[in-house]
């Protein structure tokens, strides 16, 4: 039996058992970047992987956010502590986290994403972009309904947001093209199961279709 009958088999049994519906889209979507920094899209890194194709796709979302006056969020984890301990446990968990240090160029935006003046660019220091942060309030402020969710990890920061969106009443929509992680199964295995349970993993193409039947010609918020 193969690995791809294998994932077939699970999609099978999971439909069966009433999962994987879909949520849609609202009406009025924000586009979330995660932590494409330095630290993560530089695969020489301890933390890094190869996301040159997630940039690639999450800047054609970028484009389309401006052009239709949807508002775009950046995070970037980072820790100001000189012992790291606003990094709680997690430092204990993973030597790479030394790298997050503000104000080293490890924390920065990969130069390559298509930022603008009007993006927003948020600090937090855990998983989920919602943890600690004002991130509800200001999609409240912009009377979102919907989280467009790109980045990395999918497995950690990806799918802790994703979880917490969807607890906080925002459909959170996960790009697969513009998703990455440093581990393919776990990649894999996170999309699987945040499709299932959480929210929609949605092509590039759909969220980009999206995107221009919301844009109106006047800004958002």
């Amino acid at each position: 039996m193969t690995d791809e009958t294998d994932w077939q088999r699970e999609e099978e049994f999971f439909r069966a058992k009433g999962f994987g519906m879909t949520l849609g889209f609202g009406e009025r979507p924000v586009l979330l970047v995660i932590d494409l920094t330095n630290a993560f899209t530089d695969a020489s890194t301890l933390l890094g992987s190869n996301l040159d194709s997630q940039i690639e796709q999450t800047n054609r979302l970028l484009e389309a956010a401006h052009q239709h006056f949807i508002p775009v969020i950046f995070t970037t984890l980072y820790y100001e502590d000189s012992k790291l301990r606003d990094a709680g446990l997690w430092v204990k968990k993973s030597t790479g986290v030394q790298l997050l240090r503000a104000g080293t160029r490890m924390v920065e935006l990969d130069a390559r994403l298509h930022r603008e003046p009007g993006d927003a660019l948020m600090m937090k220091k855990y998983s989920s972009s919602f943890f600690g942060t004002d991130l509800a309030s200001r999609l409240t402020t912009h009377g979102a309904d919907t989280l467009v969710i790109a980045g990395c990890s999918t497995s950690g920061c990806v799918r802790a947001t994703a979880v917490d969106s969807s607890q906080y009443g925002f459909r959170p929509m996960i790009v697969r093209e513009a998703v990455g992680d440093r581990s393919l199964a776990a990649h894999r295995q996170s999309l699987f199961d945040l499709h299932s349970r959480i929210g929609d993993v949605v092509g590039v193409e759909q969220t980009l279709a999206e995107f221009r039947r919301y844009g109106g010609g006047a800004p958002a918020g």
